[in-house]
């Protein structure tokens, strides 16, 4: 933490914190019904979701967006940048594949479905924005969100970004960010993922 208040120390993550990073998007993802319904079998879920974290927080590292991180690795916010050539991590399609074993099927099914539904206008994805369980509600993600949107804001950016919850739902309204149409991504029965939108705002 700052010293002088309670607002925890931010920096760019780097190659060396991107197994830190997808343990931290690993334990803060672990309950959700989307990765359920991804990896079905609970003695590989936690292997499987965290490779493939891994797959896109690496991209992300190499220039393909940014990483934030609080300095104690207690929360990570992993963004893409959007607003010019768009690419994917290196092989991925075999890395995918190799990872997700006979789940594959359903990790495309969600690639297809996202990549449909990605707004085209320029902007920056936020991903993941994960927090550690043992840290939830402490607004660690408020701090990370408000430190990219800032930036964002001062280069005339958007952001977008699929929302978890209606909880999560909630707490990205309250940081400008709107529903789309359509709404939602229907991943299965369970799970469904919020199309939210930020428009630039004026500080």
């Amino acid at each position: 933490m700052n010293p002088d208040n309670d607002t925890p120390a931010l920096r760019i993550a780097g190659p060396g914190d991107i197994d830190t990073v997808a343990d931290i998007v690993a334990d803060a993802f672990d309950h959700l019904e989307v990765i359920h319904f991804l990896v079905p079998d609970p003695s590989r879920r936690r292997t499987v979701a965290r490779d493939w974290y891994r797959l896109y927080i690496a991209h992300a590292i190499s220039g393909a967006g940014q990483v934030v991180m609080t300095a104690d690795a207690s929360a990570a916010a992993v963004w893409f940048d959007r607003t010019g050539k768009i690419t994917e991590p290196d092989d991925y399609t075999r890395r995918l594949a190799e990872l997700a074993g006979d789940d594959l099927h359903r990790f495309q099914d969600l690639d297809l479905q996202m990549e449909a539904h990605h707004p085209t206008e320029a902007h920056w994805h936020l991903l993941f924005l994960a927090v550690r369980p043992g840290r939830w509600s402490q607004g660690l993600g408020s701090v990370l969100m408000d430190d990219t949107h800032s930036r964002l804001d001062g280069g005339g950016i958007p952001a977008y970004l699929e929302a978890t919850s209606e909880q999560n739902r909630r707490l990205y309204r309250r940081h400008g960010y709107m529903d789309m149409r359509p709404p939602v991504i229907t991943v299965s029965a369970d799970a469904v993922l919020y199309r939210m939108w930020r428009p630039v705002q004026n500080r």
